[in-house]
């Protein structure tokens, strides 16, 4: 999809030099730059992907861990 954005020179002057740098278009740069600044700011699909880990793992309750994680949520400051 094409789009147009404004943007202060010296940002679009940055963008190009890193473009050039790293051999890309600028759209792809843009587009790289926004999907990761989306990444970042999408707490929930961060939740989601955590949650779905710990699914696929199970749970095994390990005595060991579970001591060893209250010994130092004591000792932590909060």
């Amino acid at each position: 999809m094409k789009t147009a954005v404004s943007i202060p020179d010296d940002i679009f002057e940055g963008a190009e030099r890193l473009a050039r740098r790293t051999r890309r278009s600028r759209s792809r740069l843009f587009s790289d730059a926004l999907r990761e600044y989306l990444a970042r700011h999408a707490p929930d699909q961060v939740t989601e992907a955590m949650d779905s880990v710990c699914a696929d793992l199970g749970e095994t309750k390990d005595s060991f861990v579970s001591a060893a994680t209250r010994r130092i949520l004591e000792r932590s400051e909060w």
